[in-house]
């Protein structure tokens, strides 16, 4: 049997937790996605991308509303099948982000008349590599498919509008020295201790708060690793520590990798960038994104750490995280959804989308 995408959104969401989805291995949920959506909204134009599914409809409204899901997950932990108990839905991806692809491919299959045209973009390995992200194949190969006014991403946001997300860069900073019989330790210089200085300064910065359309971003700069020394009786000759900075989007990348090197100024060590990405900003002044700020009635709040809104903010296309799913239970082994977040996101966005 196959989904049901008229079916109440709570049942959809099981179904969609009962069909395991880890990253890179979509094709079976996708296979059912496509063929429910091809059967059952028949007012969208149905395409198929690897194991992504794209539909939109061609309506002549003024406006495009993207609604975008990753339908993949990370590793289930003995907790596929769903179960549901008091009201809360149990299982890997009911909140990351299953709930909210329930609710996108709920409403395509039953609004006839949007006051928007749609696009339904459901995509893979979202959970891995950004080098697999399934929407930066969609965007090198049907780019044309990307174009919107506003993109909703379905991402869990506690039933909030998560405006924008933060950019992150890691930065791994070596510390060199001189091997020693640790016996002699004077006849060396150790790397490790030199890495103290770096820890120093970073467990005594003070990370800035920054209001954004009355979103407020909050910066950190951590630690995240350190690795050094090669056995119990040698000073090491080289150490680093890994650090990841978390910025707010008023930043560029390059303003955040220039402000890693001011922190750590005038100390003994160097610096790699390894990884970065932009974050957005909120877009909230763009009318269709303040039109669904309203629907939601006001709940907005600035997204704390990075979501593929980054992606659809460098093409200029407002975009917010909106899902009933809460972040802080993502991939967590008793990861769950309450059954009323579900319907309230979607008569929310079923009242945005046709009004």
């Amino acid at each position: 049997m196959g989904l049901d995408l008229r079916a109440d959104p709570i049942a959809l969401t099981a179904a969609l937790v009962d069909i395991p989805s880890e990253s890179r291995h979509e094709q079976r949920i996708a296979d059912e996605i496509e063929q429910a959506l091809r059967a059952q909204a028949p007012h969208f134009e149905v395409i198929r991308n690897g194991d992504a599914v794209l539909a939109r409809t061609d309506l002549g409204r003024p406006s495009r509303v993207m609604l975008a899901g990753h339908i993949d997950t990370v590793p289930a932990a003995d907790n596929v099948p769903s179960r549901t108990e008091g009201g809360l839905m149990y299982g890997c991806g009911t909140s990351d982000m299953k709930s909210g692809d329930a609710v996108f491919l709920h409403l395509a299959a039953t609004i006839a008349e949007p006051a928007h045209d749609l696009t339904l973009v459901m995509y893979d390995c979202e959970e891995i590599e950004s080098s697999a992200n399934g929407l930066g194949r969609i965007e090198r190969e049907l780019p044309d498919w990307l174009a919107a006014d506003v993109a909703i991403l379905g991402e869990p946001s506690g039933g909030f509008i998560e405006a924008g997300c933060q950019g992150t860069i890691r930065v791994v900073v070596r510390a060199a020295g001189t091997r020693a019989h640790s016996a002699r330790s004077w006849l060396g210089d150790n790397a490790i201790h030199k890495l103290g200085a770096v820890l120093d300064r970073l467990s005594s910065y003070r990370a800035r708060s920054v209001d954004i359309d009355g979103c407020v971003y909050r910066e950190g700069l951590s630690a995240v690793r350190i690795d050094g020394g090669i056995a119990g009786n040698v000073i090491p000759d080289a150490a680093s520590v890994t650090i990841n900075f978390r910025f707010a989007p008023d930043r560029s990348v390059e303003q955040a990798i220039a402000h890693v090197h001011e922190v750590l100024d005038g100390l003994e060590v160097l610096c790699e960038v390894t990884d970065a990405a932009a974050g957005a900003l909120p877009g909230l002044a763009n009318p269709a994104a303040a039109a669904l700020v309203a629907a939601a009635g006001g709940q907005v709040r600035a997204k704390y750490g990075w979501t593929d809104v980054a992606r659809f903010a460098a093409l200029g296309i407002a975009a917010v995280n909106y899902g009933p799913g809460d972040p802080n239970l993502a991939h967590k082994v008793d990861e769950h959804v309450d059954t009323a977040a579900i319907t309230a996101t979607t008569e929310t966005l079923r009242a945005y989308l046709t009004a």
